[in-house]
């Protein structure tokens, strides 16, 4: 199994990313997938998920900013960021949710 995660980059307060994550080496269609992200000397938390039939579900401090989607005939899964914070710098990282499959991760900056 492969998670490869990609679209992070430097962006100014209020700015805007969208991040991708293509699978390989699995069953995409039937899983719940997941974005997690770490920020320095902080632990790995939830940040949003959606499940096979498209239930989404988001952390409380990205709720209404951003948004989940996955595109199954891709084996992708994004997060489309909107009004980004500083406190959002922090590595982002894919997973299949139950599973101890990770990406290794896209780095996102929130910074003027």
């Amino acid at each position: 199994v492969q998670l490869v995660e990609s679209g992070g980059g430097l962006v100014q307060p209020g700015g805007s990313l969208k991040l991708s994550c293509i699978a390989s080496g699995m069953r995409f269609g039937p899983n719940t997938m997941a974005w997690y992200r770490q920020a320095p000397g902080k632990e790995r938390e939830f940040v949003a998920s959606i499940s096979a039939n498209y239930v989404k579900n988001y952390a409380g401090p990205v709720k209404g900013r951003f948004t989940i989607s996955r595109d199954n005939a891709l084996n992708t899964v994004y997060l489309e960021m909107n009004h980004l914070k500083p406190e959002d710098t922090a590595a982002y990282f894919c997973n299949c949710a139950g599973t101890n499959y990770w990406g290794q991760g896209t780095q996102v900056t929130v910074s003027s």
